[in-house]
């Protein structure tokens, strides 16, 4: 799919959200710069708008690795592996180990080795217009079956 304004990016992200449920798993893939962190930032201020929450201003966690943010019943955790080099390092920061009320946003996954059974990947590249993005939507468990169609 070719996304061509941030308007599409935040259907794309609202449509997700309806859908997300506590333990979820979304996995974004991409080169810096392609949206990935965007991504992140509509669909927590989606549903903490939804919630009647303040909207956090939602960075990208690349040198705190991971930030959190409260969805009344639930926290976001969003999680930047870019710095990581082993999987050791993965293991240490227990990502998979505390699944109770989270959601779990994890950018730059290539290094997990553990395999995650119910995910959802957005792999986001660069279209040859540099102002467009293009998406590819691949669901996992619970996610197989989910489509979104061209908005």
């Amino acid at each position: 799919m070719k996304i061509k304004t941030l308007d599409q990016l935040y259907t794309i992200s609202k449509t997700i959200s309806e859908k997300i449920e506590v333990n979820d798993n979304i996995l974004l893939f991409g080169e810096l710069g392609v949206g990935k962190t965007t991504f992140a930032r509509q669909l927590i201020n989606y549903l903490q708008k939804k919630n009647n929450l303040k909207e956090s201003h939602v960075l990208s966690p690349t040198f705190n690795i991971v930030y959190n943010y409260d969805v009344k019943l639930f926290q976001i955790m969003h999680y930047d592996l870019y710095r990581i080099k082993t999987e050791n390092e993965v293991k240490e920061l227990g990502i998979f180990e505390n699944i109770k009320e989270q959601i779990k946003i994890i950018e730059w996954p290539e290094i997990i080795s553990n395999k995650v059974l119910s995910k959802l990947e957005l792999h986001f590249s660069y279209d040859t217009n540099l102002n467009y993005r293009n998406l590819n939507i691949k669901g996992y468990g619970k996610w197989k079956k989910f489509k979104i169609d061209e908005i």
